[in-house]
This record gives C-alpha cells, structure tokens and sequence, in this order.
C-alpha cells in the first residue's frame, strides 16, 4: 500500500530521493520508480535482534539520510526511528488509528464509519516531513512484457484476462469454496475469458487445480512461473477478483480494475485497494450480521459468523465482473 504513495510523492517532488528499508521480497513492488531504491533488511542474520538494529541504522548513516518516514509504526522501526531522532534527522510515524478501528470492529456500541484509508495515512507522514502529495491523480506503472514461461503457460490467444485469488491469510477473509467454484465455472462458459488463478503453497495449489479440473480457459498459475513473473502477468489482468489480501494490493498498485469480497473485515476500516470504487467492494450482509466488521485484519472469528460471506451471491459476483469488462 505504500507503492502508489510513493510513486505519487516522487512525481510531485523530483528532487527527492527516496530508500525503502524492507524484507528483500518486497524488492520487485519498487521495481521502476523513478528515486526509489531499496535497502534489504535482514531479519534472521544481519539484523536479528537489538544489535542487529543499532548494525542496521549503521548502514543506514553512510546513506547521508536527511529524514525518516515510519510507515510501519512498531517495536523495529520506532529503534530505528529513535536512532535517526538523536542524531538530529527529523522523523514522522504513521498514526495507525487504532482507537478508531476497536470502536468500527467492537460488537456493542459500534461506531460504523469510513475511516481513513492507510494511503491517506502514509501521505499524512510525508506531509509531516514538509512534502505535499495529492493522490487523486494517479500515475501507475505501463503494462510490463510476458515471460515466455508465461505465454507458453496461459497461450497467445486470448481475449480478456481475469485473475482470481481466492486465499487470504484467514479463513474469515475465505469466500466459500463451493461458492467460488460455482463462479468460476461461470466465467468459464465464456470462452472469451481467460481466467488466471492465484495462490501459493501445496494445498491452495491442489484446490487450484480442483477449481480448473477440465476447463481449457482456466489456468493455475501457482507454483508454476515466479514472483516477478506473476507481477508482470497481474500487470496485464483485465481485472483482478480478490479477497481483502495482499492480491488485491499489488494488482491495485499496478492500475488494475480490482473486485474484492469482505467477511469478517470491511473497506471502513482503510485497507480498500488503491483507486478502486467503493462499489467494487462486495460486502457481506450485515442486516444478517450485523457485528460486522468483527475483525480489522480478520484474525478474530466470531461465533455464528462463519457462514456471512454465503451471503454474496456467486450470480453479484460474476455480474461485477462482467460489468467491469464491458
């Protein structure tokens, strides 16, 4: 969520150089950002523990920084942030509003609102800095090149991509899996569809493979090409269908049309993809269930709630997509 921030900050303030300080995996999301470079951080040698950190803002000092953004706001980058403060640099830190998102998630008393979103939070601590950015002009990257690996995997021929990941880091973020196959079956009678299918480890992988059993337009792309490779493919999607994951945040990133389904959390609480509409947020009812949203990030499981995201019609979902497509 921090790519679209960052792409806009460096468009309207040229002169700013910027290094992002991540997990190395992270590395392809800032590929092509003019002033962006990344910095690899080592969380199991280089720097493991308190020493480890005190060897990171090391590193960090011969990069002559002038100012430390903390998008994270946790125990590491408040040491890092502290560090920086004493030797003079300035800092600012993200208000995560965590007040804010224990009265939306609370089951008595709740206070249902739209919170601000973290790309306005993110902006916010730029702004702290001395930085304007406005995000309502998006700039997103061009479509990248296919792999051969990946054009020999999903063809030449074809009309409109559609992406669908249908796995999130919580069960409560899970559309039903019958109800998913009933969608994708759906999409598959169109034979001017391609429907790509996202995940990763053994098990998604076999459902994968269960979802696009005897369908010749339906492709597990899992396991099959690699992370880069399924950057440059999302880049090419026609539109991405999603939980509220991390799937949903790179294809947004790169300026593709994303539909995202909600069970136990909501777009309220700020973590609705880039640039996306609020219509293409499909929500479960909470006339039904009304506790909803019950959980920020969906690790919290509220008894009788299991079955709320049964209450987005497979038929709503495929007609989204259609409608996104014309």
């Amino acid at each position: 969520m921090t790519v679209p921030v960052l792409r806009a900050l460096v468009s309207q303030n040229p002169t700013v150089k910027i290094t992002v300080i991540s997990r190395p995996f992270f590395e392809p999301f800032f590929d092509g950002i003019p002033n962006v470079s990344f910095f690899a951080f080592d969380e199991k040698i280089r720097h493991k523990g308190f020493l480890g950190l005190i060897r990171l803002f090391q590193n960090l000092r011969v990069l002559k920084i002038d100012a430390f953004a903390d998008l994270h706001n946790v125990l590491r980058s408040k040491v890092i942030r502290t560090f920086f403060a004493l030797n003079g640099k300035k800092t600012a830190f993200v208000d995560k509003g965590r007040a804010e998102k224990v009265a939306l998630t609370r089951s008595e008393n709740k206070v249902f609102k739209p919170l601000p979103t973290m790309f306005e939070r993110h902006s916010s601590v730029f702004q702290q800095l001395g930085f304007s950015i406005d995000l309502s002009i998006p700039i997103f990257p061009p479509k990248q090149e296919l792999a051969s690996e990946t054009i020999n995997l999903i063809g030449e021929k074809y009309q409109k991509l559609i992406g669908i990941a249908p796995f999130a880091q919580y069960d409560s973020k899970v559309y039903p899996l019958d109800l998913m196959q009933e969608v994708i079956d759906k999409l598959a009678e169109n034979k001017n569809y391609k429907i790509l299918l996202f995940g990763g480890g053994k098990k998604e992988i076999e459902l994968l493979d269960s979802f696009s059993k005897g369908k010749e337009n339906v492709v597990n792309i899992a396991g099959k090409i690699n992370f880069k490779q399924e950057l440059q493919l999302i880049s090419n999607l026609d539109v991405m269908l999603s939980m509220d994951s991390g799937n949903a945040h790179i294809a947004a990133m790169l300026g593709i049309k994303v539909i995202t389904l909600w069970g136990a959390t909501h777009p309220f609480a700020g973590f609705s993809p880039f640039n996306q509409p609020l219509e293409n947020a499909l929500v479960s009812d909470r006339n039904l269930f009304p506790k909803l949203p019950t959980s920020v990030y969906g690790n919290k499981k509220v008894e009788g709630y299991e079955n709320a995201m049964r209450t987005i019609l497979p038929q709503t979902i495929v007609e989204k997509i259609q409608t996104s497509l014309k």
